[in-house]
């Protein structure tokens, strides 16, 4: 089974159902050169997880805990460079900048999501692209709505649903099936290709009204919120699996950068749907 996030898809580690999670790594439940391969403790039933004292940074397990100082490492990158492109990119640089941080970001995206290894700098090198982009993206929307708050209300938004999401996640025990993923897969690619489509037809002249603040772009911000949601469910349990399987811990920078694209994705269809339900002043 796989995720439909690109980045964890990349790494057989997220993937043990497709092989070995890693060179060295035991089958589940099997003890392996690092204990066994067991949900809970490392090291097995009986196993005490200080037997992983010692171990290479590259060979330790994955850890949950790693993920999550991670991940917040790399949400607070994002958040910093968009306060500062927020605050001090000049008005006559906005566009240039705006489109810079789109273009880097994306690239830097795509060679993250295709390497073997993953390079912490170039996570944070993409973070803070990314962060340039929403910066000057949120602040554009905000004077078109008339009111900075909407910016904190997405943040809180964002937070609460990805919050539910990994709640109803454990606490519902939702199964992520073969089926429930290539359906997953299959309308996020979808819905990329309109959304590309539309951005090569808009350099035409052709305005579908997708990625504007009509009922149109109000219909295709909640599909895309709708699908973060989904692929956020598709994510926690590439990393559940990832952390089961004995991943090693280099990968939590790979889990960190797929939770960050997933989570800036659904913060920027929530702070559509915010801005055109609000209108304009």
């Amino acid at each position: 089974m796989q995720s439909s996030n690109p980045v964890l898809n990349r790494s057989s580690a997220f993937a043990p159902g497709q092989g070995q999670a890693y060179p060295g790594a035991a089958p589940y439940g099997q003890p392996g050169p690092y204990g066994y391969g067991q949900p809970g403790q490392y090291g097995g039933p009986g196993g005490p997880p200080q037997q992983y004292q010692g171990a290479p940074a590259d060979s330790r397990p994955m850890t949950l805990d790693d993920v999550i100082v991670k991940t917040s490492i790399t949400l607070g990158v994002v958040v910093v460079a968009a306060a500062l492109a927020w605050w001090f990119t000049p008005d006559n640089l906005v566009g240039p900048v705006f489109l810079a941080g789109a273009l880097v970001a994306f690239a830097l995206a795509m060679v993250l999501s295709f390497s073997r290894r993953i390079n912490p700098a170039l996570v944070m090198l993409f973070a803070a692209a990314e962060g340039v982009f929403l910066g000057i993206g949120s602040k554009f929307i905000a004077a078109w709505v008339g009111d900075p708050g909407i910016v904190v209300q997405a943040v809180l938004a964002t937070m609460v649903t990805a919050g539910m999401t990994l709640a109803t996640y454990k606490y519902f025990a939702i199964k992520v099936t073969p089926r429930f993923t290539k359906m997953v897969i299959i309308a996020t690619m979808g819905f990329a290709g309109v959304i590309l489509i539309n951005f090569i037809a808009s350099l035409f002249g052709f305005n579908s009204g997708i990625g504007g603040f009509g009922p149109m772009g109000l219909l295709f911000a909640a599909i895309g919120a709708g699908l973060a949601v989904f692929n956020l469910i598709l994510d926690f349990d590439m990393i559940e699996q990832g952390v089961r399987h004995g991943a090693p811990q280099s990968e939590a920078w790979r889990a960190a950068f797929g939770l960050t694209v997933t989570l800036v994705w659904l913060y920027w269809n929530l702070l559509r749907i915010l801005a055109i339900l609000r209108g304009s002043d």
